[in-house]
């Protein structure tokens, strides 16, 4: 059995948006409801997160950007550049704590306290860009993780496997012209935000090393599994990355109520076996999954039970 560690605050849910925004801090709730009643709860180590500092937000976003939601929050704004990326006065401490809620996983994981991870977190993260909030994210988690990696521990190589409904754009913009991190997603296509297409593969140094599969509405299980088989798996062992991060998003669900998809438990089971095998075979298994999206909540209680079952499995 692995030693997972599980990274979750409650000021979490001090991110407060209005009652019909999809993103609630239930959802977190949810999680740890369902964690406590299965019992995982109690078999995972505890890892507390800290807020990230201002020189490590900038490594992905812009110093400015970074100011302007910092004073966009202390005023009371209910919305930071566009209006489904709500916010509060606790926004900006939530953000930075979700951001190093991810950097704490992997220095765990990298110092060797835990095998791997699991970042119970809001805001997510994936849409963030350079210098813009959008689509419920105000800070990059994901793309931090990975410059926090290269920068604070010296690894070379890192992978994000993203297979959220919705294109990470900004995880892809943050990468676009960079070979040291493989960038993996598999979305509904065309759909919000309107990127992901297959022809974005990178450019200059970064020419291949971004992957995008896009799927149309109503991909299923047997969809999934033969992209991971045959597009990510042999990508990946080719990368040979020296850690494997997760964007974990449990909105291609067949219930969920933005997705369109059709995937089931069993579905996310088979995506996560196939990142576990890229991992043990590359890195030591060393992975750090942390949450994107997923709006129906007993689908996301089952499916991050699942998924952090398999992580302590590993």
């Amino acid at each position: 059995m692995a030693r997972t560690g599980f990274v979750y605050d409650p000021t979490f849910l001090m991110h407060r948006v209005s009652s019909l925004h999809p993103e609630q801090p239930a959802r977190l709730q949810a999680i740890v409801g369902a964690l406590e009643e299965t019992g995982l709860l109690g078999k995972l180590t505890p890892l507390a997160p800290r807020a990230a500092e201002l020189d490590e937000l900038t490594t992905v976003h812009a110093a400015d950007y970074v100011e302007r939601v910092k004073w966009a929050c202390s005023r009371g704004d209910g919305f930071l550049d566009s209006l489904d990326t709500e916010i509060c006065p606790d926004s900006f401490l939530a953000a930075k704590l979700a951001v190093g809620a991810a950097l704490c996983a992997v220095d765990a994981v990298v110092e060797g306290k835990v095998d791997n991870a699991f970042c119970a977190v809001r805001p997510p993260g994936h849409h963030a860009t350079h210098a813009k909030a959008m689509g419920f994210c105000i800070f990059n988690n994901v793309a931090l993780t990975a410059r926090h990696l290269q920068r604070v521990h010296g690894l070379e190589r890192v992978l994000i496997v993203d297979w959220d409904v919705h294109h990470g754009n900004g995880t892809q913009e943050a990468f676009y012209y960079d070979e040291t991190v493989f960038y993996f997603s598999v979305h509904r296509y065309p759909y919000y935000p309107g990127t992901g297409a297959a022809s974005e593969t990178g450019e200059d140094k970064g020419r291949g090393f971004t992957l995008n599969v896009p799927l149309p509405a109503g991909a299923d299980d047997g969809v999934y599994e033969k992209v991971f088989e045959e597009k990510l798996l042999p990508a990946a062992k080719t990368f040979q990355p020296d850690f494997v991060l997760i964007s974990a998003g449990f909105d291609p669900h067949h219930a969920d109520p933005l997705g369109g998809m059709r995937v089931s438990e069993e579905g996310f089971r088979t995506m996560l076996r196939v990142v576990l095998e890229v991992a043990g075979s590359t890195c030591d298994g060393k992975v750090v999954s942390v949450l994107e999206g997923g709006y129906r909540l007993d689908a996301l209680r089952t499916c991050v039970c699942d998924h952090i079952a398999m992580l302590m499995a590993a």
